[in-house]
């Protein structure tokens, strides 16, 4: 047995907490129990064995630098870390070069408390234990590898911080902890008021002083009053603020002009979003075919919108769309915008024996010719009578689904508003026919140059364009970044071939490598500019792929992570196949805005089941989606699970996914169900169109969850918004809000065409749906009900519903309580008109009661 893996170690690095520790004896060991992370770890050697107290456990690093950090969580005056290893003759002598590292709770970076040096570690002659003495005080204490000679990575078994608690600093400590608008859920236009919530955390009276808050390129101020030491002052805010469609994010700062002296000068500001009006701020403007000037067949679908059985009219937004078969014939739209760009939302025939083909159409502007676009079949046409969407086919027969897609195009010229459009069948366009439902029009902003201090991908070997795998010099830039090589992975403008998932390395996992990405920033120049895209099913990738569940393009993270400006195009041509775009734990603080990611399964997949690598367990936690676009899944959008919480997605688009745009899913599979339970996520300002395949927005389980502010419309057979049970979730708790959201001809017939969901779907197939509040929202041409409480073995108490306008259900009841519903709803200031079956139905049977 060669034993290169050796040093054991435990070194603990962990969230700071703003409360100081309680005073210990000097000269105590104070890394127990407390967080240790490392720069990189393999195997199994992972960061806590360094502080777990056995000797026999050890943390071993992927390669050096290597950097391990025990994050003690305030200050103390340290005086020696002392260093194990298992003291085993077997294990080899070895020394390891590393430097010791402080950071004190106020700094932003850490100072050398030792100078890197050389240390011997030999069991033989029993010396496997080194005393490192230090000065220095410090909250996070850190050990900078350099060199092992007994093994490839730095190795510890057991670390000890050495020394006492520092007295907690006497006087004020100011923090904002909550920021009150007035309406809470502004229309557009609306003023919007502030007050703010200022906790002194010190151990003094903090004086008087000033809170500030900044939204929008607004700032606006408010007295604060003195406040003793542990009490709460709400502060006025004087001003408002006009509120924009899309929102905005609201920055509050207690002691604005430094007039208090704080102990923790660092913790004064909160920032968080405020929903505004609905849906998100989009760059570009949508222009239904229907409504342009067209010579073409008008589409439309039947009155209960069937779908499954080559409905065009039934999958296109509006419910309408326009057939062009003769040369000559057109759709022409007028902008309203500025744009260079544009995306046409299309059907062409599918290849004769399945798998698509390409169809060209003619683009003029102001009646000149312009260019052939070329609309492809590639990703759409799946065949079959099943709902069980991976048994679907993409052999051709006569019943299809999933008809449309997309295609793009800068247009290298920007055409001022009142520019004419048209897209024409000319002589050399043969596509047996041309459906056109929609294009947008935007205005793409010139690539971006490159952040200070990010190291561009080409200089790891990628080239841009040429149609080669570049996935192996993306993994050498992120892999770099993640072990703090560089600091930032730029990928310039140009179209970059990617044929295996980016990740963090783990030669123990081999093939089926889950080990995501942690502590990486990478950057593009634009989602129009900077292009990651596979020409391979994922099903059919050879070599490198992670885990054929995932796919061969894009990224697996893990935790901390930051990606924005980029586009992400895979080559997914059925569910059966898989391959998602971002997929892993997620863990804390990831931030993932300005994405693109189409003809993938999965958008964004957060979480993996605890049992999956339980070493590595990271639920998503305050992680962020922002101005993402999401297009053409064959599954869902993206799904908060296992556990995620804290978490949101705000200011996205999200068109024809093949499951929910957006869900939570509490599932069981975590590591403590009475903890690890999704909770207090929210999806804010968000717009979801034509999803083809079940809800627009769903939440199954969970805690405190929200949905605020979206706009959905044109499901295909599932309701806009369904609340459910089924899939096994943990239970439903506190709250879980539906407020400020416009759905427009959502809900639709599935499963056999048996089951007719409702705009709004209450399904408690097993367990309770408690704590449910609608309010302030707009339900209008419904296929069938507006709300709907479904038959199922839970119970659905005490729903409260106010300030709800329900218009046209078409083919059912504005509220309907199935004949096996249980529970009650109250109503307030509900409006229901023009209802095929009437405003309110509780059907015989039913133990569902409904009051107004």
């Amino acid at each position: 047995m060669k034993l290169t893996h050796l040093l054991l170690a435990a070194v603990t690095v962990a969230a700071a907490t703003l409360v100081p520790t309680p005073a210990r004896a000097a000269a105590a060991d104070l890394a127990p129990g407390k967080p240790v992370e490392a720069s990189s770890t393999v195997f199994s050697f992972v960061a806590p064995n360094a502080t777990d107290g056995n000797v026999g456990s050890y943390w071993e690093s992927n390669g050096f630098p290597a950097t391990l950090t025990v994050k003690l969580g305030a200050d103390a005056d340290v005086t020696a870390l002392v260093i194990k290893l298992n003291p085993d003759p077997i294990w080899a002598a070895r020394t390891q070069q590393l430097q010791v590292n402080g950071r004190a709770a106020a700094a932003t970076g850490f100072t050398p408390l030792r100078a890197r040096t050389d240390h011997r570690f030999d069991p033989a002659a029993n010396r496997n234990t080194v005393t490192i003495p230090v000065t220095g005080r410090a909250a996070d204490v850190q050990l900078q590898f350099f060199a092992n000679t007994g093994a490839p990575g730095a190795q510890i078994g057991e670390l000890q911080v050495i020394g006492d608690w520092t007295p907690a600093p006497v006087g004020p400590d100011l923090q904002v902890t909550g920021v009150t608008t007035t309406p809470a859920n502004p229309a557009a236009g609306a003023a919007v008021s502030f007050s703010v919530t200022v906790q002194n955390r010190g151990n003094a009276t903090a004086a008087a002083s000033t809170t500030r808050v900044t939204v929008g390129g607004t700032t606006l101020t408010g007295a604060t009053p003195s406040v003793a030491a542990g009490a709460t002052a709400t502060v006025a805010i004087a001003g408002t603020w006009t509120a924009v469609n899309g929102g905005a994010t609201v920055t509050a700062t207690a002691d604005a002009t430094g007039a208090v002296p704080e102990t923790n000068e660092t913790n004064n500001a909160l920032s968080r979003p405020i929903a505004v009006g609905r849906g998100a701020a989009l760059p570009y403007t949508e222009y239904e075919a229907e409504a342009a000037r067209h010579n073409g067949t008008l589409l439309e679908a039947d009155p209960l919108r069937t779908f499954g059985h080559t409905n065009f009219g039934s999958e296109s937004s509006g419910r309408k769309s326009v057939r062009l078969t003769g040369t000559g014939q057109f759709v022409e739209f007028t902008s309203t915008v500025p744009a260079n760009s544009i995306v046409v939302r299309n059907s062409v025939p599918d290849a004769p024996n399945g798998g698509g083909q390409d169809h060209t159409i003619s683009l003029y502007v102001n009646d000149q010719f312009h260019r052939k676009l070329t609309l492809s079949s590639r990703n759409s046409w799946l065949y079959g009578t099943t709902d069980d969407t991976e048994s679907l086919s993409n052999t051709p027969s006569a019943d299809a689904r999933r008809l449309f897609d997309e295609t793009s195009a800068l247009l290298g010229t920007s055409y001022p508003a009142g520019t004419r459009f048209r897209l024409q069948r000319d002589a050399g366009d043969t596509a047996a026919f041309h459906v056109i439902d929609l294009i947008d029009l935007e205005q793409v902003a010139p690539p971006a140059s490159a952040p200070a201090g990010c190291t561009s991908v080409t200089t790891y070997g990628a080239v841009p364009n040429d149609g080669l795998d570049d996935t192996a010099a993306i993994q050498r830039a992120v892999t770099d970044d993640e072990n703090g090589v560089i600091p930032c992975v730029w990928i310039p403008a140009g179209r970059w071939r990617q044929e295996a998932k980016i990740l963090s390395p783990d030669p123990n996992r081999g093939q089926y490598n889950q080990r995501g990405l942690r502590n990486v920033v990478i950057r593009g120049a634009g989602m129009w500019h900077t292009v990651l895209y596979s020409d391979t099913q994922p099903h059919q990738a050879v070599g490198g792929i992670n885990h054929p569940h995932e796919g061969n393009v894009g990224f697996d993270i893990d935790d901390n992570t930051q990606i924005s400006d980029l586009a992400i195009f895979g080559n997914t041509q059925n569910r059966a196949n898989r391959g998602h775009g971002l997929n892993g734990r997620f863990g804390r603080d990831t931030r993932i805005s300005n994405v693109w990611i189409e003809h993938v399964n999965v958008g964004a997949w957060v979480g993996r089941d605890y049992s999956d690598t339980p070493a590595y367990w990271n639920p998503g936690n305050n992680l962020e989606f922002s101005g993402m676009r999401i297009r053409n899944t064959f599954a869902d959008g993206i799904n908060f699970s296992n556990g995620t919480k804290n978490s949101r997605v705000v200011n996205s688009s999200f068109r024809t996914t093949g499951d929910d745009s957006l869900a939570v899913w509490a599932n069981p599979y975590v590591r403590d169900q009475s903890v690890d339970i999704a909770s207090g996520n929210r999806f804010l300002n968000n717009t979801v169109q034509l999803p083809w395949r079940a809800n627009g927005i769903a939440i199954y389980g969970g805690a405190n969850n929200s949905i605020e502010g979206n706009l959905v419309s044109d499901t295909a057979n599932y309701p806009g918004i369904m609340l459910a049970t089924d899939h096994s979730p943990l239970p439903f708790g506190g709250t879980t809000l539906i407020a400020n959201n416009g759905l427009y001809r959502t809900g639709g017939a599935f499963w056999n065409e048996d089951q007719e969901f409702g705009a709004i779907t209450l399904f408690p197939q097993g367990r309770d749906i408690t704590g449910v509040v609608i309010r302030d929202t707009e339900i209008v041409d419904s296929t069938y009900d507006g709300i709907q409480f479904k038959t199922g073995g839970g119970n659905m108490p005490n729903v409260a519903i106010t300030n709800v306008r329900i218009d046209r259900s078409n083919n059912g009841a504005g509220i309907l309580a199935m004949s096996g519903a249980r529970g009650n709803a109250v109503l307030t200031n509900v409006t229901i008109t023009n209802s095929a079956d009437g405003d309110i139905v509780i059907q015989p049977g039913s133990q569902f009661t409904i009051t107004r």
